[in-house]
């Protein structure tokens, strides 16, 4: 096992000697916060999603699975039955119902 460690020890050697790394001679501050782009240059950005967060939760997988059945046969969407029940609670506490639900 020595005779392993010593021919990696000199190949990293003669590497770090053939190569010095470059330093950068100025770092610039991080001063910018950079906003997210809009598509198309950035792929991953959603006009509906601007401002919104995720809420997310774990439970088993009958849940999703009876979620799923439940806005297939509601002809909806898992998001918009999860906001109604946001929503349905929030009543129950006395809260404002704020949960957006969208329209079809």
């Amino acid at each position: 096992m020595a005779r392993k460690v010593a021919d990696l020890r000199n190949a990293m050697q003669a590497s770090a000697k053939a190569a010095p790394r470059q330093l950068k001679a100025s770092v610039e501050p991080a001063t910018q916060v950079e906003q997210p782009q809009t598509y198309p240059e950035n792929p991953h950005y959603r006009p509906g999603r601007a401002k919104m967060v995720n809420v997310t939760g774990y439970f088993p997988p009958a849940v999703k699975k009876q979620l799923r059945i439940m806005a297939a046969e509601g002809d909806t969407t898992i998001q918009r039955l999860l906001a109604e029940a946001l929503n349905d609670l929030f009543a129950k506490y006395g809260k404002p119902e704020i949960a957006p639900v969208e329209d079809k």
